[in-house]
């Protein structure tokens, strides 16, 4: 068995380049920059990075940074924050071409931002980003085409892009 990354910890890492997808790539070929696993921003900061990697079409990035927002928010944020990394791969799975998989998270991402206890908080669009959500599910459902533009959704009320 080959040897496997690990941390120094001993924990096991995947230091294998990947694609724009996400997906693992051999060693040593040319992958698109990673999100470090220790990636701590503040909100306002993880939002606009997030909506400018899914602006360009790197929806696995963008659910990379939010899940790092997730892993540290405050309790009262944290279902916001895991929502929306599931919005996040909901989209890497349609880019995929993975429908199924991408319905189901995308559902599961709709109901957590329903969840979240503040709607108002850091200007997230949370009743947009729901209808998106159950949009392209149900766009999904009935294998309607899905144009490349749903797959950039806007994060926060009022942005501009």
């Amino acid at each position: 068995m080959a040897d496997r990354d690990r941390d120094e910890l001993g924990k096991a890492r995947n230091l294998r380049p990947r694609d724009a997808l996400g997906r693992p790539l051999p060693y040593g070929a040319e992958g698109v920059a990673r999100i470090p696993e220790d990636l701590t921003l503040a909100p306002e900061e993880t939002l606009t990075y997030a909506q400018e990697l899914l602006d360009d079409a790197l929806a696995f990035n963008a659910h990379e940074v939010l899940e790092a927002a997730w892993k540290n928010a405050p309790a009262a944020e944290r279902r916001m924050w895991q929502a929306l990394a599931q919005l996040a791969v909901g989209i890497t799975h349609i880019q995929r071409g993975n429908r199924t998989g991408a319905t189901a998270i995308l559902r599961r991402a709709a109901a957590g931002l329903g969840e979240a206890d503040s709607p108002d908080t850091h200007g997230v669009d949370i009743d947009g980003l729901v209808r998106h959500a159950l949009g392209l599910a149900e766009d999904l459902l009935h294998d309607n085409e899905i144009a490349e533009e749903r797959l950039r959704p806007v994060l926060r009320r009022d942005a501009t892009r």
